[in-house]
């Protein structure tokens, strides 16, 4: 069975050595000391690896049943999932007037990084609810926060985000769901939702969806919608659980992964909802709740990426194949392990390399958006939103095919259940589709987010990535990384100037490069976090560092990114550049 132990010492070494949390002028991170932080990890890093992962296999055999419209979850979730909300893990962000615990979003992040890494499945249940919870607390009325989010912090209640209809995913300007308004304010919710997570279960005493539909008499289109409040059964005066609402699990989708969480099939048969927000706003609302979940999704690549390393690296040490090509290293046994080899090497150095670089990029992202929330920095909040389809797209992407990496680090035992590792693979795989599909995010990127406020997000990244260049330009222990990205930096900074230059001419000449241009702004993003960390081990090595080989390897696994992984921007570049036509040539009947 696979294992999972929380990489706690590169977290930490993030936190307190990169980010400098402590350091930052934003509300709540003079709290974070080295001990604070350490203590967080160290505590949460013994649930997820203890109580979470073990469970992980169980999930993904038992998956969950639907019976006479009740769904169980698999054996053993719903005491973790107890423990999980008794430790107070549930509510470690929220808002304490709520009975949060407050932390930033920040910490939030590292946690679920680590219950991710353990137990997809199973931390979505808690994931989707602090997205609901962040749409209520941003949107809400005093009376609906006051309502909902106390239980939903303790996940006494748990939420979800009802958006996809059978006939319309990415598109809801063409859904159906219709809300009909009532003489008490309320409205009534009618239609189908499909590929809910965590839509109807057996763990929380309540469920609190938030529902996308269309107010009678709308305009048409997405100008049209608006987001509800249905919760399963009715919210009594007194806070109490009342009748059963007209919302019901119409059947559980057969998911190619994620089998521990019950994505349903989701029934509105007059439901009685609550307006969330503005009358045909309901994408505002809705969209707090997706970027917050955009970023946590990015993080589910890292997570499932980290867990499938670790375990091919501990299977790299034990499996003897082979011989050393330089000679036996393991002479009085009939073979060598599979790490002496180097295309094994490389594999584990790729995925290495990636799952550090993610953590940093990550992290900082979160580190923006207390940025944004918690000291109201407007430019924090424009390239964060600019960043968080790359955050998505590119790290669910890289993600997924370093599961696949992992995997085939076992050769045909990594084909087989028993190990473990395809479960990774299949994980991972969904982080690549939902909360908006990957080629969505690139098309958002391209079409949307470059050009907001004028271009001055992406300039200020620019201007990032220039003034740490210029600031080390003299500085010959880092040369490994500054020349690396300053070139990655040109390629993308050449890539932007394509698209003002032929987007107008040929809308089809940016969007065709867009998929592209997603990753090749990932590799440039990743090169900036290895350089700021190879300039943190430099300084703690040249500083007597207590633990001189961590920061060792640090650099060495670095010096691999920016020299193996790197300059893929150049050909990233080349295919953006060539345009729309090869992409666009054939008639549709052709293929």
């Amino acid at each position: 069975m696979p294992s999972y132990i929380a990489p706690t010492k590169d977290m930490q070494f993030i936190l307190q050595e990169l980010l400098e949390v402590e350091n930052q002028e934003i509300e709540g991170y003079d709290d974070l000391s080295a001990d604070f932080t350490s203590a967080v990890l160290e505590e949460a890093g013994k649930i997820t690896g203890e109580v979470l992962a073990p469970l992980n296999v169980v999930g993904d055999k038992e998956g969950c049943t639907l019976e006479n419209g009740v769904v169980r979850t698999p054996t053993g979730f719903k005491e973790a999932f107890n423990e999980l909300c008794d430790g107070g893990w549930t509510g470690i962000a929220a808002d304490p007037e709520y009975g949060g615990q407050g932390m930033p979003y920040l910490m939030g992040t590292a946690v679920s990084e680590m219950l991710s890494s353990s137990n997809q499945a199973f931390a979505m249940y808690q994931g989707l609810t602090n997205g609901a919870y962040a749409s209520i607390h941003a949107h809400g009325s005093a009376e609906q926060k006051a309502t909902y989010l106390p239980n939903m912090t303790t996940c006494k209640w748990t939420g979800t985000m009802n958006l996809t209809e059978p006939h319309c995913g990415t598109d809801l300007g063409l859904m159906r769901t219709k809300a009909e308004p009532q003489a008490d304010g309320s409205y009534k919710i009618s239609g189908q939702k499909i590929f809910i997570s965590a839509g109807e279960h057996d763990m929380s005493d309540n469920i609190i969806h938030l529902v996308l539909a269309r107010i009678t008499g709308a305009p048409d289109g997405i100008k049209g919608v608006s987001l509800f409040i249905v919760p399963k059964f009715m919210v009594n005066e007194d806070g109490s659980e009342g009748a059963r609402n007209g919302v019901s699990c119409g059947a559980i989708e057969e998911k190619m992964g994620i089998h521990g969480n019950s994505t349903c099939v989701m029934n509105y048969d007059e439901a009685t909802g609550y307006l969330l927000g503005d009358e045909h706003k309901g994408m505002r609302a809705m969209f707090t709740m997706m970027n917050h979940a955009r970023l946590g999704v990015g993080m589910q690549g890292l997570a499932q990426a980290e867990a499938a390393y670790q375990n091919a690296v501990i299977y790299a040490k034990d499996r003897l194949q082979g011989r050393a090509v330089t000679g036996p290293e393991n002479p009085d046994g009939p073979a060598d392990p599979l790490i002496v080899h180097p295309d094994i090497r490389r594999s584990l150095m790729d995925q290495k390399s990636f799952c550090e670089g993610a953590r940093a990029f990550t992290y900082w992202g979160a580190m923006m958006i207390d940025k944004a929330h918690r000291s109201n920095d407007k430019d924090a909040d424009g390239l964060i939103s600019l960043l968080t389809p790359v955050i998505k797209g590119f790290i669910t992407d890289k993600g997924y095919d370093m599961t696949v990496q992992a995997q085939q680090v076992y050769g045909g035992h990594g084909y087989i259940e028993e190990h473990g590792m395809s479960q990774f693979t299949r994980d991972a795989r969904i982080a690549m589709i939902y909360e908006g599909a990957n080629g969505v995010q690139a098309l958002d990127l391209v079409g949307r987010k470059l050009g907001t406020d004028g271009g001055k997000h992406v300039m200020a990244f620019f201007e990032l990535v220039k003034s740490f260049i210029s600031q080390n330009k003299d500085n010959e222990a880092l040369a490994d990384f500054i020349d690396p990205l300053k070139q990655a930096s040109k390629d993308l900074q050449a890539a932007g100037m394509f698209f003002m230059q032929e987007g107008m001419k040929n809308p089809n000449a940016a969007l065709a490069g867009s998929n592209d241009f997603m990753h090749l702004f990932g590799h440039v993003c990743f090169g900036l976090m290895w350089a700021r960390m190879a300039k943190v081990a430099t300084e703690a090595l040249d500083g007597n560092a207590d633990d001189p080989e961590f920061y060792k390897n640090k650099l060495i696994t670095g010096r691999y990114y920016m020299a193996r992984q790197l300059p893929a921007t150049g050909m990233l570049l080349a295919r953006i550049q060539s345009g729309a036509d090869t992409v666009m040539g054939l008639d549709a009947d052709a293929f």
